[in-house]
């Protein structure tokens, strides 16, 4: 039995059945991240006002799901998401706007305000809630902030494991760990173990990992989720929008853009990702929506 890719396999089938079978089980699908900042209660200003413990306004909303529209996406892993609630909000509201997205999944771990999430238009196979790593930390043992939230989703040329990550900002209280860029490296390392312990051969497995790393791409805690000695966990994926530009965070407090979102997927994904890169999504509701902007990736996959 031959296998070959989605685009040859009609050519595939017409030039090649005569001489061996060919079985052609393709799918395209589009997977995206996005952190929609603070969907939830939060200290915020809002109408020219600053107000404590206040919902995203309504014209946020808005625009967020235009951007979500926009996108297009069969599956999206959000960042700052409120509770289970306030996925089902946003699930409604993007229903009565015409984009179903049936399954969805949210992580409940430390931090009880933002949380990490899924909706999908594709049935999970299964959902890991990995809100229980721990690590050791300057003069204690701590646990990651939000987690690491686990979908696998079913499709016809097989199953696709998404992990999603949110690391810790880079506020801290802390003089002894500026930015918190020990907490944020210790963080990955303890999310990048659970991703090995489950795929100990990761250039035989199909999987990414997404979010909001607040962090670059040579820093430590992406270096570390990308190999550990010298197993190769995952390649980043580059990205730009239609200008040629990279960056996903405007930190408008320092009027500075930076890339902080970032997708890695492992070695035996790589060959389905279209153009081997992502896309970061550009257009005018992104920055009414949120301080973010998103990446989202076409992946051509091939039983």
């Amino acid at each position: 039995m031959k296998t070959i890719g989605p685009r040859l396999c009609f050519l595939g089938y017409l030039l090649l059945n005569l001489v061996w079978p060919v079985e052609c089980r393709a799918e395209t699908l589009t997977v995206a991240t996005y952190n929609v900042e603070n969907y939830t209660l939060a200290d915020r200003m809002a109408e020219g006002v600053y107000r404590k413990a206040y919902p995203k306004p309504e014209s946020e909303k808005a625009a967020l799901r235009s951007v979500l529209r926009g996108l297009n996406a069969d599956v999206v892993a959000l960042q700052e998401m409120g509770g289970e609630a306030y996925l089902q909000e946003l699930q409604r509201d993007l229903a009565h706007e015409g984009m179903n997205y049936p399954h969805a999944a949210v992580l409940d771990a430390a931090d009880n305000d933002r949380h990490i999430a899924v909706l999908s238009r594709r049935p999970f196979a299964a959902v890991g809630r990995h809100a229980d790593l721990k690590f050791n930390y300057l003069d204690g043992t701590e646990t990651v902030k939000r987690g690491l939230l686990e979908v696998t989703v079913a499709t016809e040329a097989g199953a696709l494991t998404i992990f999603v990550l949110h690391l810790k900002s880079r506020f801290t209280d802390r003089a002894d760990d500026p930015q918190s860029a020990e907490r944020r490296e210790k963080e990955a390392i303890a999310a990048r173990d659970r991703v090995l312990k489950i795929f100990p051969e990761p250039a035989q497995a199909r999987f990414i990992i997404l979010g909001d790393f607040n962090d670059s791409r040579t820093s430590r805690p992406v270096r570390a989720l990308l190999e550990r000695g010298k197993t190769k966990i995952a390649e980043w994926l580059p990205a730009a929008d239609g200008r040629g530009e990279t960056w996903t965070y405007d930190f408008r407090r320092e009027d500075s853009y930076s890339r902080v979102d970032h997708m890695l997927v492992s070695p035996g994904l790589l060959p389905a990702v279209r153009g081997r890169s992502a896309r970061i999504y550009d257009a005018p509701e992104t920055m009414q929506a949120g301080d973010h902007r998103p990446l989202v990736a076409t992946l051509d996959l091939v039983k």
